[in-house]
């Protein structure tokens, strides 16, 4: 049945594809830098963070050799920061075995660090003309409406058996071609949220669960499980000019980026200057701000936020913290978006 889907979904594709700035590059750093941006985001948000990733850090080489805080800074606002790390644990791995170059082999691809089998058969693929699959939820879902596969794709017997299966089809005339455009439709016709345009897919012949009716069923996964509510009180700690920031410890959420203090609980007015005073500071002044929620893919945290004047901020410095200027620290210091509700606080003038 697959077999049957490569001429119009190839003429789909070359007819109707997006124009991105790392498609049709022929860059085998440019599709692996795409590819782990665009896990957990979307691509109209991930195109200003590509171009100024890849302006800044143009190569393997360059990314290798970047300090962390600049490179933790050039993510900020993607999320999932361990991506990066590990992005660069690999690009030095390719530096020391490959002299810079990613190597043109699906096996040596997948041995690089945070490279799994859906990044490697994409740049093979896409960069190589490697007759690899590269499977992503995209795929799963529309292979699976194809098929009318009940299988569960939470599973790692069922996307490798659906990886087998495109490789039986894989045309080796144009692998890259195919897999973007397999991508492609699942991210604008066989869409995840809201009714598929199936009037208006190339493979809606072959598609079982279109003609039985049952699009809606699939693809089949386990109910995720519910996540851990966190309730926080976030400190926005400013003496006029700078404000109170810290950095996280090396181990854990979020490790090693920047955050403003905060602690555990809702916290009332009072217990919030008390908490600041064992800071080593003089509070003021204090301001509650706007409730935030912010959902990680295990823990959601439920936070309120106190804006909070102090006597001299930057002559005390204790328990860690940093005092960043209200102007630079958006160019410094990367804080991760769990915090951007009560970050725009820093850049405004402090309360009186």
């Amino acid at each position: 049945m697959l077999n049957k889907i490569i001429t119009p979904l190839l003429n789909w594709y070359r007819q109707n594809k997006r124009a991105l700035p790392w498609r049709d590059q022929n860059n085998a750093y440019y599709t692996w830098v795409s590819e782990i941006m665009l896990q957990q985001t979307r691509v109209e948000a991930v195109k200003p963070y590509f171009q100024r990733f890849t302006e800044e850090l143009p190569d393997v080489r360059a990314l290798a050799e970047c300090p962390e805080e600049k490179l933790l800074k050039l993510w900020e606002g993607l999320g999932y920061y361990n991506r990066v790390r590990n992005m660069q644990k690999a690009a030095c791995q390719v530096v020391e075995l490959y002299n810079g170059a990613l190597p043109a082999s699906y096996e040596e691809l997948l041995s690089l660090k945070g490279i799994g089998s859906y990044t490697a058969g994409a740049i093979a693929s896409i960069a190589y003309g490697i007759p690899i699959p590269a499977v992503d939820g995209n795929v799963l879902r529309v292979i699976t409406r194809i098929q009318e596969d009940a299988g569960d794709i939470m599973k790692q017997s069922v996307k490798k058996q659906i990886e087998a299966e495109l490789k039986d089809v894989m045309p080796e005339d144009a692998p890259g071609d195919f897999n973007q455009a397999l991508m492609e439709l699942g991210a604008v016709i066989c869409v995840p949220n809201g009714q598929p345009k199936c009037e208006e897919c190339p493979v809606s012949l072959c598609c079982q669960a279109f003609h039985h009716g049952t699009i809606e069923q699939y693809p089949v996964k386990a109910p995720k499980k519910s996540r851990k509510i966190e309730k926080r009180t976030v400190l926005v700690i400013q003496d006029g000019n700078y404000t109170a920031i810290k950095k996280r410890p090396d181990q854990g959420l979020l490790a090693r980026l920047y955050e403003l203090p905060n602690t555990e609980g809702h916290l009332s007015q009072k217990e919030a200057l008390e908490k600041v005073k064992t800071l080593g500071l003089e509070p003021l002044y204090i301001e509650p701000l706007p409730k935030a929620k912010h959902v990680f893919s295990h823990i959601e945290w439920r936070m309120i936020g106190y804006r909070i004047r102090v006597a001299a901020l930057e002559e005390k410095n204790t328990q860690g913290l940093i005092f960043a200027d209200r102007k630079e620290s958006h160019r410094q210091y990367a804080i991760p978006s769990a915090f951007s509700a009560y970050v725009k606080f820093m850049k405004e003038e402090t309360v009186k």
